[in-house]
């Protein structure tokens, strides 16, 4: 099975022995039967930990409820109908425990042997805990069974135990199941605890409610206060709030715990694997929990507070910040590499393609080309509080349209850690709060290059200014927040894009794909569409910018096709054809002209004429970039008129659509969409208006007492 190990759940590459702590609604049905399905599963999963060698330490509830509902029945087939009149006793606990203890475990005997395991009943009491001898032998009985690769199977020995009644007392060491599988994790030296539950773990309410929420990692300080229990477990003793005090017992004293549904057949072998399911429980649970004690709102709320105080600076000292990231960046250029390298090498034994491995790797030189980018924007004139029109609208009444920040971006990229630097830059830059999620591919430099740039914020702004989500789960979350996270920009594929469009009311700024075509007129000078074409396809395939599809007039084909053909073949570039130019070449042809190969590879295609070429972007781009390469400036006034793309180039690579190279200092993205902002995303592109009225005591009073005027007024006065 296939898993991803999650890094707040790197712990398990250490564990070696388990305690499975597994109740009585897992163990039975709904009737009071023992739920076979389930128990096979569980038996299953223990029969792949223990060949892999781990050891697998069993507690079992049910014994109390299979022996209550055995003896309802044999007292109901040996009971006349007179009998069944009278009102019924309720049947002792003790000796349901009694009959229950036999059974379930004739049943684990029986699933194991046809596992090819033994395992081993302990039936343990409270007093037996009290005393040191017992417990010395327990460990080494245990000790023992495991080196012979035997399932110990726990329960607490309810039909002699001195409490008053097994569902009654909680009292002593240990109170139920769930306290009893703490102790044996604290006495056996267990490396982690798994406690199965009939929920996917611990919500912050009833798990009824649809407002409640799983909470992933338990922290004792947010949580405590904060968890609304609903009804005890319909057969065991505590339900969840045993299970919580449990594992914070165990949790507290160095045992991690889990808590996880029973009802998947696979629960247990996930989280063996990293994988992030059901709630953990840590003595360490402040810094593992993914959001550092804040939740997706708690993040957002104070990414607003922040930019808020950002924003009340004066511009010379937004600049400044701008210029420590950047000093920041090159004095750290040795960390930030070999994190990155580390993120590298991960990937490759991964078996990531190399397009992702190409946009993940920080090159040499990049480290100081990013430390630029950022000096430039700090040394732009600043975006904030720019007035764009003046108006007098009355006597003493002036009206002014001034330019702000956006508010609270969330942006969700792939791959590039640089993009974080960037992103990072132009919103502090802008003025604006921000949410970042990387993918895990880039984890660690994404990790080391967020912990330098908020290094540097100053106090009386706030590191939380620029908050790093690494969890996906919360993603979800963020994306309800509309009404404090203002803006979406995904960067990535074209699955990431529709993903989050589809799952929020915020606006999503960004585009799905990067197919950007070039089309080589018949009147284009041929070196000069060499030396382009070239360019945009091999100076950075993985680029967005990249050339996707090249369109050559039918005229060059006896001409200059061949050429361009040849120098493409030359720099290792795979082909592909459309149906004239496939069966002209020999060439396979693409599953479809709307692909982007973000490799060495591009499609081409042969065209009757501008017209034609200028159809089959509208058909097939993505409204990204588009060029054409011609000296037929009527051809070149058509093509720039008419293709509805972001950005529209003559004689000139699609390389060029960046938005360092269009001056912008950095980009958050490349828009495709038609609303707000469009093309390479600066500054800019991170802005809003609001309006600004000035007086003197005016009022409406129904218009009569004001004589409007609706005069531009010069800016500079």
């Amino acid at each position: 099975m296939a898993s991803t190990m999650d890094s707040s759940r790197a712990f398990v590459k250490d564990v070696k022995r388990i305690v499975v702590k597994v109740g009585t609604a897992v163990v039975t049905r709904s009737d009071g039967r023992l739920a076979l399905g389930r128990l096979g599963a569980l038996c299953e999963q223990i029969k792949e930990l223990n060949s892999q060698g781990y050891e697998v330490i069993l507690v079992s509830s049910g014994a109390v409820g299979l022996g209550r509902q055995r003896l309802r029945y044999r007292r109901l087939i040996n009971s006349s109908f007179a009998d069944l009149q009278k009102p019924q006793i309720e049947l002792d606990g003790k000796a349901c425990a009694a009959v229950g203890q036999n059974s379930i475990m004739a049943l684990y005997d029986t699933l194991f042997s046809e596992l090819d395991l033994t395992s081993a009943q302990l039936l343990v009491t409270d007093n037996d805990f009290r005393d040191k001898e017992f417990r010395s032998q327990l460990s080494e009985t245990v000790k023992s069974l495991l080196s012979l690769r035997v399932i110990p199977v726990f329960n607490e020995n309810d039909a002699v135990s001195t409490r008053k009644a097994p569902y009654e007392d909680s009292s002593g060491i240990f109170w139920d199941n769930d306290s009893l599988a703490a102790l044996l994790a604290l006495e056996l030296k267990a490396d982690l605890l798994i406690l199965l539950s009939d929920v996917e773990g611990l919500y912050s309410g009833p798990p009824s409610d649809p407002q409640s929420k799983l909470i992933d990692t338990y922290v004792k300080e947010r949580h405590q206060g904060e968890i609304t229990f609903g009804d005890k477990s319909r057969v065991g003793r505590g339900g969840m709030t045993a299970k919580v005090k449990a594992a914070v017992n165990a949790a507290y004293a160095g045992i991690p715990v889990v808590i996880t549904s029973g009802y998947s057949d696979e629960n247990i072998l996930k989280v063996l694997q990293g994988e992030r399911i059901g709630t953990l429980f840590h003595q360490d649970a402040h810094i593992l929990d993914p959001f550092n004690v804040v939740g997706a709102r708690e993040m957002a709320v104070a990414a607003r507070e922040s930019s808020r105080r950002l924003q009340a600076m004066s511009s010379e000292d937004r600049k400044k910040i701008l210029l420590d990231i950047a000093d920041a960046l090159e004095a750290n250029e040795e960390l930030i590499i070999e994190e990155n390298e580390a993120d590298v090498a991960a990937a490759e034994q991964e078996g990531y393609e190399k397009p992702l491995l190409s946009r993940l790797a920080l090159k040499s030189g990049k480290i100081s080309s990013l430390a630029n980018s950022v000096r430039v924007l700090a040394n732009m004139e600043d975006p904030i509080g720019h007035i764009l029109k003046k108006t007098q609208l009355a006597d003493g009444l002036f009206l002014e349209k001034t330019s702000c920040p956006l508010g609270v971006l969330l942006i969700v990229f792939e791959s590039r850690p640089d993009a974080l630097v960037q992103i990072a830059a132009l919103a502090i830059r802008s003025g604006n709060g921000l949410l970042l999620k990387g993918g895990k591919e880039a984890k660690r430099s994404n990790a080391i290059l967020h912990k330098i740039i908020t290094e540097v914020i100053p106090e009386n702004v706030g590191e939380r200014l620029i908050g790093l989500v690494t969890s996906r789960e919360e993603i979800p979350d963020l994306l309800k927040l509309d009404d404090v996270i203002d803006l979406v920009i995904p960067r990535g594929s074209n699955r990431l894009v529709s993903q989050i469009k589809e799952s929020t009311k915020i606006p999503v700024l960004g585009h799905a794909d990067g197919i950007c075509h070039i089309y080589v007129d018949k009147s284009a000078d041929m070196d000069m569409a060499k030396q382009i074409v070239l360019d945009a396809k091999v100076d950075y395939p993985a680029a967005c910018n990249a050339m996707e599809t090249l369109l050559i007039h039918q005229d060059l084909v006896p001409t200059g096709f061949n050429e361009l053909i040849d120098n493409l073949r030359s720099e290792g570039v795979t082909l592909y054809g459309g149906p004239r130019a496939s069966s002209l070449l020999n060439i396979p042809e693409p599953n479809s002209f709307h692909h982007e190969y973000n490799s060495m590879a591009c499609t081409i295609e042969i065209v009757d004429d501008v017209h034609a070429a200028i159809g089959h972007i509208h058909q097939h781009g993505s409204g990204h970039t588009d060029c054409i390469i011609t000296n037929d400036s009527e051809a070149a006034e058509i093509f720039l008129r008419q293709v509805d793309s972001a950005a529209v180039f003559h004689n000139a690579s699609t390389r060029f659509c960046d938005g360092a190279r269009f001056g912008l200092g950095a980009e958050v993205g490349i828009s495709t969409s038609r609303i707000h902002a469009r093309g390479p995303v600066g500054v800019e592109g991170l802005l809003t208006t609001r309006w600004i009225l000035k007086g003197s005591g005016q009022v409406v009073d129904g218009d009569k007492g004001v004589e409007y005027i609706h005069e531009d007024v010069n800016i500079e006065s």
